[in-house]
């Protein structure tokens, strides 16, 4: 690991070394319950995660997201993995948000494994019964809105946190839970910091 000169970002190898302490499938089917009794609204933002470019993290106090840039300043706009007809970044994907339950059972190699990446960390219920595609959330001064785009972990969740996981994520069983989160674009400017309350409107 090393500092993005001048930038103050953690940049990570793709090299780096995993975590042998992967949730096992017993451990994900035995934390659902607990995970799904999240409250369902008004729950407080714990984490906010900046990703300037890929494999580099740092974790701010405060975002500024705008309905043109998305999270000002984050590789959206330059290297989005998902585009419209004409080329343009595709704004469902522009802010994703992980549940803080999931991640505390899935990271716990938290020296040598790499942060999921979500720029917003949250302990609330992110089912698709809670907040169907459309609902508004409000994040500080931010507004948000669900998006139809489904978040399935990838080859990097594997990598990172392990092929049990990432199936018991998948499973079609549990789509409508979103284990791996939501994806979001922006309907109003504005900032959001660690602290807030992501609310249902």
């Amino acid at each position: 690991m090393d500092r993005a000169a001048g930038q103050g970002v953690l940049t990570l190898s793709t090299s780096e070394p995993q975590t042998p302490h992967h949730a096992t499938t017993a451990e994900c089917e035995a934390a659902l319950e607990h995970i799904l009794a999240a409250p369902e609204s008004g729950a407080m933002i714990g984490q906010l995660c900046f990703r300037p470019e890929f494999e580099q993290r740092s974790f701010p106090d405060t975002l500024e997201m705008t309905v043109k840039h998305g999270i000002t300043g984050e590789r959206w706009t330059k290297k989005p993995w998902l585009t419209l007809p004409n080329g343009d970044p595709d704004p469902r994907i522009q802010v994703s948000i992980l549940s803080q339950r999931v991640m505390d059972l899935c990271w716990r190699d938290r020296e040598n494994t790499v942060h999921p990446g979500d720029p917003i960390v949250v302990d609330m219920d992110l089912s698709a019964a809670n907040l169907p595609v459309g609902t508004r959330l409000g994040a500080g001064s931010v507004i948000l809105e669900v998006s139809d785009k489904f978040n399935t972990g990838c080859i990097k969740w594997h990598d990172r946190y392990g092929n049990d996981s990432l199936r018991w994520i998948n499973k079609a069983d549990h789509r409508a839970y979103r284990l791996r989160g939501i994806l979001c674009k922006i309907v109003q400017d504005g900032t959001v910091k660690v602290g807030d309350q992501l609310i249902k409107l």
